[in-house]
């Protein structure tokens, strides 16, 4: 049983009464995955993730609340406490365990080549994040073999909908906008964040119905927890132009400074 941050990667299975122990069946399908940064043994927006694991979980018939809270308090004690990590927690199908995988956190990124032809969604799940990490990756593998970082999914009819790893946010005149509400779209964290400052500082904030086409010139922004916010820089396969990113900088600022300590337990 691992009581203490750990320094070196790798999948740490948990068990009630044990805790999490190194090893454990690597792979296969997953019914619930998070993921955020930690640098320096510091998060953002941690209880956020913790409220959306559990409630995906409890969506898919995961462990019961009670052992939800014991696994993310042991999960919280072993995350590294110095350098940059990505840690992800997961509940697996079949046998419904509880992991974490400890990843280094890869170069992150400042902004971003997006492929500029919409992807036709292909997740079952749109809603829960896990199931589909390797339909997505597939997406991600396409658009690099067309000169891009990333991949923006579509609905049948054209709509913008998030790319295959981050929400898609832009910018019409002095308005913040996302896609709408009614689409099948994962709840993301820092798209959450984003969204309630620009309302609490009186930034006009709507909801949109946009195809790729429609973002062309424009401020456009991918945002995950593990980048923050990266502007489009570049779009590729279509004529399409990348707006100078005049807002990014000072929102990237205010998202760094929203880190904050890991909790002890």
């Amino acid at each position: 049983m691992i009581t203490r941050p750990v320094t070196t990667e790798g999948l740490l299975t948990w068990t009630p009464g044990r805790g999490l122990t190194p090893g454990g069946q690597a792979g296969g399908r997953l019914l619930v995955a998070d993921s955020w940064l930690v640098r320096d043994g510091r998060v953002r927006g941690f209880d956020r993730h913790r409220e959306r694991f559990a409630r995906a979980c409890g969506e898919c018939g995961g462990p019961p609340p009670r052992r939800l809270v014991e696994f993310w308090r042991d999960m919280t004690a072993v995350l590294p406490r110095a350098g940059e990590w990505f840690p992800r927690v997961e509940l697996t199908e079949g046998s419904g365990e509880l992991r974490v995988l400890l990843r280094h956190a890869p170069p992150l990124g400042a902004g971003i080549r997006v492929w500029a032809l919409g992807q036709p969604d292909p997740r079952a799940v749109p809603r829960r994040k896990g199931p589909d990490l390797d339909v997505l990756a597939e997406v991600r593998r396409r658009a690099a073999d067309a000169g891009a970082q990333e991949a923006v999914l579509v609905t049948p009819s054209g709509e913008v909908l998030e790319s295959a790893t981050a929400s898609v946010l832009w910018w019409e005149d002095d308005t913040l906008c996302l896609p709408p509400s009614r689409l099948p779209l994962l709840a993301g964290v820092t798209a959450g964040l984003i969204e309630e400052r620009a309302r609490r500082s009186g930034i006009p904030v709507d909801r949109r119905t946009r195809t790729v086409a429609e973002l062309d010139g424009r401020e456009v922004w991918l945002v995950n927890a593990l980048h923050g916010i990266r502007p489009v820089t570049e779009w590729t396969g279509r004529p399409m132009r990348a707006a100078p990113a005049t807002r990014a900088p000072e929102w990237r600022t205010w998202l760094d400074d929203l880190m904050e300590p890991l909790p002890d337990r």
